[in-house]
């Protein structure tokens, strides 16, 4: 079903149990404790699959995503170091399967008959909320303000955390914030956001 994400509630009820930091089940996993993979797992599947999806805008390739990139991850042990915040190690393997996943989807050719029930298909009615006006607001930034921006407010990322997920210096990651907080500060849809 797209769009809906099975989860076993045994494991995350395992997960609040496990209060382990990052580091701490890094290490654990290095010893060979697979439970503290899947409290890994379970702490950051949600995020994966949400960045995923703001990558691939397709629920399915979203989820291939978070498993290629938790088996990314698997891989690194024995003998993996976490030197910064996990979800800044994941972010680019995240991206860049994100854009293979997305190039592969665009390789994909429709038959005759699908395409001739895309152009008939009805348009959906416009929706006028202001959730949906601000999609459109970030919609309009170009991909690298808009990355910033989401990592900044949406995943909780400082701005160094952001400038070694991008590898980018730190001075463009202040630089596409605040021309990305411009535009939506001058942008209608979005005014109402800053006017709180």
């Amino acid at each position: 079903m797209a769009g809906t994400y099975c989860v076993d509630t045994r494991a995350e009820a395992n997960d609040d149990l496990d209060a382990r930091s990052d580091l701490e089940l890094v290490a654990a996993i290095n010893d060979g404790d697979a439970a503290a993979f899947d409290a890994l797992y379970l702490r950051y599947r949600d995020w994966v699959a949400g960045l995923a999806y703001r990558f691939t805008g397709d629920s399915n390739a979203a989820l291939d995503v978070l498993q290629e990139t938790f088996l990314y991850l698997l891989r690194k042990f024995p003998g993996f170091r976490l030197t910064a915040n996990l979800k800044t190690f994941l972010y680019p393997a995240v991206r860049n399967l994100s854009i293979a996943a997305r190039r592969k989807t665009e390789r994909y050719q429709s038959s005759e008959g699908e395409l001739v029930r895309l152009e008939t298909a009805a348009a959906p009615e416009p929706s006028t909320t202001s959730a949906h006006e601000l999609a459109a607001a970030l919609g309009a930034l170009s991909e690298e303000h808009r990355e910033v921006l989401l990592l900044r407010f949406v995943d909780g990322l400082s701005l160094g955390e952001i400038a070694s997920a991008v590898d980018i210096p730190l001075g463009t990651v202040k630089s596409r914030l605040h021309n990305a907080l411009e535009v939506l500060r001058h942008d209608e849809r979005a005014k109402e956001y800053f006017d709180r």
